[in-house]
């Protein structure tokens, strides 16, 4: 379905999507003012009024074109205040994660030569006016919410965003003619945004993703999937992250969708339920919990209920691989039984998810399919803007990342002699194309222009033939894309075996006892695995079955739960080949989170932070193997 207004850059999608609902009550954004309140509307009328007064200001307090303008905040209608306001005045947008901490956020800042500073809460406040000094570029930090801690505000340098919004609203005529020309003159090669990578290992890089970038690839998406203006998207993925800025913002305005943003990653249960979404972007980390959630429910059920719902689920499946007639009868009553209740938690109104960000478990995808509660699953990189493939609604395949999207070519390099031994276009469907695995290549209008100030880095990433690296090992089987790992993820054993980590990970997430899982194994003679159990059904077994306990710590030393957690792994290890069997486990007290540095914000395992942190249990299971 293509976009419902024409555009070439970002600020032509803001500008024809005011002229278009103009002097309507046509919803752009929704938000929740506090938490006891219901949702704000507010319409594109008052989006223009807030935008054109903030591009207003920023004229007047001096940014130029090209220049960077940084936000560090969660998702809320004033980032998209300010994002549209950035592209309107022909600046750049550098968003920065929440949950980063000062120093990196300095570096950002600094290395982006950052002007205007965007925060949100008191406690990113706080980050900016620790680092402010440093910062040699930035002149001036503006707070979305007045701050608990009032000597914030003393500092010159600090204005209250309502404050800086009137002034703009005060400077309107005097900047109405550069405004408009500023707009017109903003082009397709201009960089829009700095998005920088998570800085796993060593300094971020600063993503340059131009107008043509992101447009290019909003457009493939529309073309690829269908998104109107009946719609309704809950938006809760950083916005800093090319996933969630293309896909839950720019490609839900291009379609007219209405977005609600979340109140938290924590509050998106309870959101849905409360806005109903037509579609929801998210990682799998959502999907696992919620199967999680529901498998629990069952086991908890009673015999009876378990046999109803594998009955469902098995009904289900059939439907959704293509099974009509007397299948369709009992669908219905599987989904008042069963599916129902599912849909009615995720608000009632689904048409469907987009997943993205790392693979989704295909057990897990199924059971939603099943459901009928459809997941897209795509694939790409920040620095591909980020789409490159994605599923198409009605085309759904489990354990595939989808056909290459429209103009976008996929290329498969083989790792032993750097030779593409495969590539697809998007135009070049329908396709049987089935290749071995290789390094995955992309090419088209969607690659970035390259790191900022970084030419090494840019020529390390994008080769002399326009190909970008991705890094990522995958392959083409009847023309659909599939993944199998990082190339640095990958692990050498003792035997000079290839092991790729992140299917062997895949395969525990459906386990009742598990709620994270991390394979190491690196140059050993055999595989082990980190794991975090998961807490509730692990209290509750030691409950009904009597273990005392003062502590997590203490329960997960118990050799009752140690003998359960070596019977599931030895039950899910059959499906593995020798070499990858777990043959050993260590149970860790505490959940990896964003907060505490083994996930990244969005919600990928940092596998080297993990591996230092534990790694005295490491060192703990091969110590034998060692010697």
């Amino acid at each position: 379905m293509p976009a419902i207004v024409a555009f070439e850059t970002l600020t032509d999608l803001y500008q024809n999507l005011t002229k278009k609902y103009e002097n309507s009550d046509k919803t752009a954004f929704a938000f929740k003012p506090n938490p006891d309140a219901k949702y704000k509307f507010v319409t594109w009328d008052a989006v223009k009024e807030d935008v054109t007064a903030l591009a207003s200001y920023l004229i007047d307090f001096g940014i130029e074109k090209d220049d960077r303008v940084a936000i560090l905040s969660e998702n809320r209608y004033e980032w998209a205040v300010v994002d549209l306001a950035i592209q309107m005045v022909g600046a750049i947008n550098v968003s920065l994660y929440t949950t980063l901490p000062p120093k990196q956020c300095e570096f950002i800042l600094k290395d982006s030569e950052a002007k205007l500073f965007f925060v949100s809460t008191g406690i990113q406040l706080k980050k900016a006016i620790e680092v402010f000094g440093n910062c040699r570029d930035l002149k001036h930090v503006v707070a979305f919410d007045e701050p608990k801690v009032q000597k914030y505000l003393d500092e010159k340098y600090v204005t209250l965003f309502d404050t800086v919004c009137a002034r703009g609203l005060k400077a309107e005529s005097k900047h109405a003619e550069d405004l408009k020309k500023r707009a017109l003159a903003v082009k397709p090669e201009d960089i829009a945004t700095l998005i920088y990578t998570s800085g796993t290992t060593g300094n971020p890089k600063g993503a340059m993703l131009t107008h043509r970038n992101i447009v290019s690839n909003v457009k493939a998406a529309h073309e690829a999937i269908a998104i109107s203006d009946q719609d309704r998207c809950l938006s809760f993925l950083p916005l800093c992250h090319s996933f969630e800025r293309t896909g839950g913002y720019y490609a839900m305005m291009a379609g007219g969708a209405e977005i609600f943003f979340a109140e938290s990653v924590d509050t998106v249960a309870k959101n849905m339920q409360e806005m109903n979404p037509t579609i929801v972007v998210s990682v799998p980390r959502l999907f696992e919990k919620i199967y999680s959630l529901v498998m629990k429910n069952v086991k908890e059920g009673g015999a009876i209920q378990k046999a109803i719902f594998d009955w469902a689920l098995s009904i289900g499946k059939r439907h959704w691989q293509g099974e009509r007639g007397l299948v369709s009868i009992q669908k219905t009553f599987a989904d008042k039984l069963v599916f129902d209740k599912l849909r009615l938690r995720t608000g009632g109104r689904i048409r469907f998810f987009v997943s993205g960000g790392a693979a989704l478990p295909a057990e897990i995808g199924t059971f939603f399919m099943s459901a009928s509660l459809n997941i897209l699953e795509g694939y790409g990189l920040t620095e591909t803007s980020p789409v490159m493939t994605c599923n198409r609604y009605g085309e759904e395949e489990m354990g595939s990342v989808g056909k290459v999207i429209n103009g976008v070519t996929v290329g498969i390099q083989r790792l032993d002699d750097n030779k593409i031994i495969a590539q697809l276009s998007g135009e070049d469907y329908p396709s049987d194309l089935t290749s071995e695995p290789g390094e995955i290549l992309n090419r088209g209008p969607n690659t970035m222009k390259g790191y900022w100030k970084n030419e090494e880095a840019t020529r390390e990433m994008i080769d002399e033939d326009g190909w970008l690296h991705t890094g990522d090992v995958g392959r083409f089987i009847k023309g659909r894309l599939q993944i199998t790992d990082r190339i640095k993820h990958m692990i050498v054993n003792a035997g000079g075996k290839n092991i790729y980590p992140g299917p062997i990970e895949d395969l525990f997430k459906t386990s009742q006892w598990i709620d994270q899982l991390v394979v190491v194994g690196e140059k050993k003679s055999y595989m082990a695995a980190l794991i975090v159990p998961d807490f509730e059904a692990l209290e509750k077994h030691a409950k009904e079955n009597q273990i005392a306990c003062d502590s997590m710590e203490e329960l997960i030393e118990n050799e009752s739960i140690k003998n359960l957690f070596k019977k599931e792994i030895r039950t899910f290890s059959k499906d593995l080949a020798s070499h990858e069997k777990i043959r050993d486990f260590r149970l860790i007290p505490s959940e990896f989170t964003v907060e505490t540095g083994e996930l990244t914000p969005t919600l990928k395992v940092k596998r080297r932070i993990i591996e230092d942190k534990y790694g005295h249990l490491i060192e703990d299971i091969f110590s034998e193997d060692d010697n």
